[in-house]
């Protein structure tokens, strides 16, 4: 399937998820940056693909800050930026931040995320974070735990699968590739039903939902080598 990708690269999309994907996980989502190595391939791939995209629940402007590759597509807030009716909803999100006492809380406009990976207590860090989904919840908000993450974002039906149909469909790309490492990768994963040639890639750690193993027709086991792919492309 790779190969075949590869053999027509300019009918395919390529769609990455930034942390644990192209970037390692690290305790602290502002240190996170691609390497070198990956920066080169995805230079190469832009030239070489109709369309390379990093769909990521960052903010778009951080994914592109972090990126720097002219060419590179960057879709934050886990698609929601391609939806006009989330804008409406940023207040209400920023309020909902301001009120909860969290200390590691990272702001994305769209949508707000609570870290517990450096939590010195992790079952308390996660019974602490259930009781602030269920307050989310009860104002109207979504909210859903990720790797070490519990993420409150807008009701609406606008994910990473939602960005990548509309990506493919303003390209006219029927083959596309999509790399994941977490829960909402599998609505990216599942973008791809249907097309000419779809690979879903799911870079598995340890923390990553035993679905995405499942879903996934090629499965990697790291940056590193999701990365040794890449070059294959």
């Amino acid at each position: 399937m790779l190969e075949r990708l590869a053999a027509e690269p300019q009918r395919a999309g390529l769609f990455v998820d930034f942390d644990g994907v192209l970037a390692p996980i690290v305790s602290r989502p502002d240190d996170a940056y691609p390497p070198p190595a990956a920066l080169e391939e995805l230079q190469r791939l832009v030239h070489r693909y109709a369309l390379v995209a990093v769909v990521s629940g960052r903010a778009g402007d951080d994914v592109r800050r972090r990126v720097g590759v002219d060419g590179v597509v960057s879709v934050g807030s886990h698609g929601l930026e391609l939806d006009s009716r989330a804008g409406v909803w940023r207040t209400r999100i920023e309020a909902f931040a301001n009120e909860a006492d969290w200390d590691d809380t990272e702001r994305k406009g769209l949508a707000v995320s609570f870290h517990y990976r450096r939590a010195e207590d992790e079952a308390a860090a996660v019974e602490e974070l259930e009781n602030l989904a269920e307050r989310a919840r009860s104002v109207g908000l979504k909210a859903r735990f990720g790797r070490k993450v519990l993420e409150v974002l807008p009701p609406i039906d606008a994910n990473k699968g939602t960005a990548v149909r509309r990506l493919l469909a303003d390209s006219n790309l029927h083959r596309a590739l999509v790399a994941g490492d977490d829960t909402t990768d599998l609505d990216a994963f599942r973008a791809l039903d249907g097309l000419e040639l779809a690979v879903r890639v799911a870079v598995a750690a340890d923390e990553s939902p035993p679905e995405l193993r499942a879903s996934a027709d090629v499965v990697v086991g790291s940056t590193e080598e999701f990365l040794a792919l890449m070059k294959t492309l």
